[in-house]
């Protein structure tokens, strides 16, 4: 009897995460193959097959064609690409160079106003980033004024006229990015250099090693599971933020991906392109499904061996 209603438990167990893994993956499936369609076969069979797949052949294939042109081409989608993989770049070099640094600090050495430091990092994982966009607004345009008026001199020195803005830049979203993730990544880095052994560093300075050699060639290498971990994490957040973006992009030129994708649904909705809707959608989705699967592996290491060593 135990036995029996056993296979009955593993039985459900196996049904709920079959239905689970259908829930997820079929909407993603759906999405990808809704992009080689145009709007009238989606509206007259949303969910069959699309005959490029059933009968693929130069015919069938000009719905699949035109959609991604008029997404990558005629709707700008390549340039929101390079603008996002732009800002995300550089954004990610700096989140894991300054947090890497700074959490490798808080966790190896001792000195005041250490855990001050610490918790003042926390803080910023509980402060909502829409609290602080109105703040943030005036603040960068204050600041835009002080280094206007701080550069000036030396503008009119080589008969420049020099305006510094942050809003409508990228250099403006990067600093944004930049302090939004370095709270997160602070602290999972430093829960991770935490369960790397001390006795590495203290056999590197007898080898005559700087604290600087130490960390590039000796704690940097041992911490790439963690680094890999919030660089993944990271990625996926920026790629996709649209708040930051909206706000303080404005001209169409350096628009980031989301926002293209936004113009391409209102678009899309005046037009009835669905086709070219669902285009954009698989494009936004591409490089996240990327990283994930050549990462996952690296990822699940990073997780599985904070959580064992911590």
């Amino acid at each position: 009897m135990a036995r029996f209603f056993g296979g009955i438990g593993i039985g459900l167990k196996y049904a709920f995460l079959i239905a689970y893994l259908a829930a997820v993956v079929f909407p993603m499936i759906w999405v990808f193959y809704t992009s080689a369609k145009d709007t009238r076969e989606i509206y007259a069979h949303p969910f069959a097959i699309p005959k490029v797949v059933v009968h693929p052949n130069r015919e069938t294939a000009k719905p699949l064609i035109e959609n991604y042109s008029k997404a990558l081409i005629g709707s700008h989608f390549a340039q929101y690409i390079l603008n996002s993989l732009y800002v995300v770049a550089i954004s990610l070099f700096f989140i894991l160079g300054l947090g890497a640094m700074a959490a490798y600090v808080l966790a190896r050495f001792e000195f005041f106003g250490k855990g001050i430091i610490y918790y003042l990092f926390l803080s910023g994982l509980i402060i909502p980033m829409q609290l602080i966009l109105i703040p943030l607004f005036f603040q960068f345009s204050d600041m835009g004024e002080w280094l206007t008026r701080c550069l000036a001199p030396i503008a009119r020195s080589v008969g420049v006229n020099l305006t510094v803005s942050l809003h409508d830049s990228h250099f403006g979203l990067v600093l944004i990015y930049i302090a939004a993730s370095l709270p997160f990544t602070i602290f999972v880095l430093t829960a991770f250099f935490r369960t790397l052994p001390g006795e590495l560093r203290e056999a590197a300075l007898m080898d005559g090693a700087t604290e600087l050699q130490i960390f590039s060639r000796v704690m940097m290498p041992l911490g790439k599971p963690g680094l890999v971990t919030v660089a993944i994490f990271n990625f996926l957040g920026l790629w996709n933020e649209y708040l930051f973006a909206l706000v303080f992009l404005n001209t169409a030129e350096i628009k980031t991906l989301p926002l293209g994708l936004a113009a391409i649904s209102i678009q899309s909705q005046y037009k009835s392109d669905f086709g070219l809707l669902f285009a954009g959608l698989v494009i936004v989705m591409l490089p996240t499904l990327i990283v994930y699967i050549l990462l996952q592996e690296r990822l699940t290491k990073g997780v599985t061996l904070g959580a064992i060593k911590g």
